[in-house]
């Protein structure tokens, strides 16, 4: 994390750099669009200087469109690092959490990844929700047993793209759980106890 800070640092001291590259080079150009203007043409520069300096001048357009093209790609470069930096925060907790020592009561992410993925959705009542593992387990039984019967050729397709994925929520649920100390909802965060009544003032 502190190379990755170190080098976000550099990348962003590079385009504040070519920021200043920029301007300067854009002071430079109006200074010889107006030199040129004035020796070419003296009595319309004191109208439109700028505009006969584009008509006349092709080649600080160009220049222009350089420094542009580079600015761009540098704040492009900026965006995949802070992408590359968030990634790493987020997989950094992820493994801490896994690493994380059981306490008393907690869920174990192993048992909730396996029975997920052995038992598909069903596998969620081990942590998760009451309130999104019922329903899914019984729509999952009633989907897995019409393909087995009715689409035998789609259930092995279906089964190896949806347990994979019911593992995965097996371990988010795990994970909630020994985070919250309950039962959490997968989707709105919120748990299934319910919340309790704030007294009004007065």
């Amino acid at each position: 994390m502190e190379r990755l800070a170190a080098l976000e640092a550099e990348v962003k001291a590079d385009a504040d750099a070519a920021h200043a590259r920029k301007a300067a080079a854009l002071a430079k150009l109006r200074e010889q669009r107006v030199t040129k203007a004035a020796v070419a043409r003296p009595a319309v520069v004191k109208v439109e200087p700028v505009k006969l300096a584009r008509v006349h001048d092709d080649e600080p357009s160009e220049d222009l469109e350089e420094l542009d093209d580079h600015s761009a790609r540098k704040q492009s470069r900026i965006d995949d690092l802070n992408g590359a930096i968030e990634l790493a925060s987020k997989a950094n907790r992820v493994k801490n959490e896994l690493s994380r020592p059981r306490k008393q009561g907690d869920k174990s992410w192993v048992k909730s990844a396996a029975a997920s993925f052995a038992l598909g959705p069903v596998g969620w009542l081990y942590a998760g929700s009451m309130r999104e593992a019922v329903p899914a387990s019984a729509a999952w039984l009633v989907v897995a047993g019409a393909l087995y019967k009715f689409l035998p050729f789609f259930f092995l397709p279906v089964m190896m793209v949806v347990l994979p994925l019911s593992a995965i929520a097996g371990v988010v649920y795990a994970l909630q759980y020994n985070r919250s100390g309950g039962r959490q909802r997968l989707f709105d965060g919120n748990g299934d106890k319910a919340k309790p009544k704030q007294l009004r003032e007065g």
